[in-house]
């Protein structure tokens, strides 16, 4: 039975020790996210650094994903790619895997135009049969995915059930869940948009800030799905400025540092990002002993 993705699911960060997958403190950092009452996990995502992740270790970040939730929450692991062949690999990997769904990004620096998205996401749709989640992050991509091209590829696919919508635009999203059949599954890609959307139809968020705070992201979910709007909103001011901070610098170098900070993980990321400047994490501690995380 097809799992509905919502709430707060966490865009994980893929720990490393010495350069290599940090197998152990990966499988604690997900524990630690069930136990806070996460609704779903994200292994492979742009947060997970899948860009630097070879092919071997992408799969093996998803399968020791799959293997440590046990089916407790939704896996939607990262799958795309600026190229189609691979985007099809690695989304027949996440299946193999046992993932419940792929995440697949906008392809990447080629530019696609609307009908070249449009066929991309088609030939995946075609070729593995996986719930599929859709990613436009025109920030990253270069390219953004326009609502008549989503609800077209929702009403000719049915295995393509969603989009996390990362353009920071509300009138865009409002315009997407218009667009798009009843039953499709509208994210938010950026913690700070998480509740507005969720307020004009959206379903929850895919996010960078629940690595270090899920139960907060959790219960703001849950608050507004239980129709306690004054909660949610308290909750989202409440950690508006920590969602500030895991973007000081490209993420997820401060979301990794801020794990580090914790004692979860090893500050270590791939290049070409590298650790933050002093004077960043200086801001970041200030900002994260104002909400006792430190």
């Amino acid at each position: 039975m097809q799992k509905k993705f919502h709430g707060a699911i966490t865009a994980l960060v893929t720990p490393f020790k010495d350069g290599k997958f940090d197998e152990q403190s990966y499988r604690a950092l997900i524990d630690t996210q069930i136990a806070s009452g996460i609704h779903g996990l994200v292994p492979c995502g742009s947060t997970g650094e899948s860009a630097t992740l070879s092919h071997a270790e992408h799969e093996e970040v998803i399968r020791v994903c799959v293997d440590q939730v046990k089916g407790r929450v939704p896996v939607l692991a990262g799958a795309g790619s600026n190229n189609t062949t691979e985007a099809i690999a690695l989304t027949k990997i996440a299946k193999d895997a046992g993932a419940d769904g792929a995440l697949l990004i906008t392809p990447y620096y080629n530019k696609p135009t609307q009908e070249g998205l449009y066929q991309h996401y088609a030939a995946v749709a075609k070729a593995v049969d996986l719930p599929l989640i859709l990613y436009n992050v025109p920030g990253r991509t270069g390219c953004n995915m326009l609502p008549p091209v989503l609800g077209r590829l929702a009403r000719d696919f049915p295995t393509i059930i969603g989009v996390k919508e990362a353009t920071g635009s509300l009138a865009q999203g409002s315009e997407v869940i218009e667009t798009c059949p009843k039953d499709f599954l509208v994210l938010s890609g950026d913690d700070f948009t998480a509740l507005p959307l969720e307020c004009i139809g959206g379903v929850g968020v895919i996010s960078v800030s629940s690595n270090i705070v899920p139960k907060e992201m959790a219960q703001m979910c849950d608050a507004f799905e239980a129709g306690d709007l004054k909660t949610a909103v308290a909750i989202h001011h409440k950690l508006f400025a920590l969602h500030k901070a895991m973007f000081i610098e490209t993420n997820p170098v401060p979301v990794k540092k801020a794990l580090a900070l914790m004692g979860a993980i090893r500050d270590e990321v791939r290049l070409p990002l590298c650790t933050m400047t002093d004077a960043h994490i200086e801001d970041l501690k200030k900002v994260l002993a104002s909400y006792k995380l430190i």
